[in-house]
């Protein structure tokens, strides 16, 4: 019992250290914000009229396009917090705390688990202040789906919250955080059904991207919020969106192991 004690007393500390700087950094959740809900009243109210939705599952009837781009907004949220949460543990690598922190006498999946379940409390504190204030803006899910969602919500940012650890572990330095937003983070957001339906890139775009969408992590994730929001569930998004997940962290966990894993090949520290 004194072992697993140990456990949760470290895994507690980790999160109750990434929750306090989440706090002192007030500008955080206001930076978290201010982009979803600039496409919300400005990109969405700007095109509801030029990208029409018609009735897909999980709607039974037309929704406005403010509300079709909601679950994916959310989403978005979840997605730039997932690679915050990546570029605060390159960050922590640099200055010597996570190599501190990876030296513990714990099990090294345990410590990253920490690191991913505190990245998945801030990311739920995120979306639900979002969705409050879209309901202000008199955009809102069912009244139902606030509580529905919740179980899709932690599955999703359990899910980016992984890659984004294994994205951490790829990235030497701080300044190669820009390729990786360039090169991962936009091209999982805008090749998904966050903002349009499939069926509607299947009809304006190309084949391969169409089928880039599909075969998009993140667009199972926006669609497994999508129909959560609704009381129902999309079977191959939680099948995809689990998966992933898991094997995610499975991957940064090899990495960020000094013997087998990708910062065992890291440069040494200068004497």
């Amino acid at each position: 019992m004194s072992g697993i004690g140990h456990r949760l007393d470290a895994g507690l500390a980790i999160i109750r250290r990434d929750l306090r700087r989440f706090i002192l950094q007030r500008s955080r959740l206001v930076s978290a914000l201010v982009r979803p809900l600039l496409w919300l009243m400005v990109f969405a109210a700007g095109f509801q009229n030029v990208f029409g939705v018609s009735i897909i599952p999980p709607y039974r009837t037309y929704v406005t396009y403010q509300v079709y781009v909601l679950p994916g907004l959310a989403a978005m949220v979840l997605l730039f917090n997932g690679m915050q949460s990546s570029l605060s543990l390159v960050y922590d690598r640099e200055m010597g705390m996570m190599r501190l922190l990876l030296t513990a006498p714990l099990p090294r999946w345990w410590l990253l688990f920490a690191k991913l379940v505190a990245g998945v409390v801030l990311s739920l504190v995120q979306v639900y202040v979002f969705l409050g204030v879209a309901a202000l803006l008199d955009v809102r899910l069912p009244w139902f789906g606030y509580l529905t969602v919740l179980p899709a919500l932690i599955l999703a940012a359990l899910m980016l919250g992984a890659v984004g650890l294994l994205l951490s572990a790829t990235i030497r330095q701080l300044e190669n955080f820009a390729g990786a937003m360039n090169f991962v983070i936009f091209p999982m957001f805008f090749l998904s059904s966050a903002l349009y339906p499939l069926w509607k890139i299947g009809e304006a775009a190309a084949a391969p991207v169409y089928y880039l969408c599909l075969v998009n992590p993140f667009t199972q994730a926006v669609e497994l919020i999508r129909f959560a929001a609704y009381g129902r569930v999309d079977s191959v998004a939680l099948v995809v969106v689990a998966g992933t997940g898991l094997a995610a962290f499975l991957l940064a966990s090899l990495a960020y192991d000094p013997q087998r894993g990708l910062l065992g090949r890291a440069r040494p520290a200068a004497a």
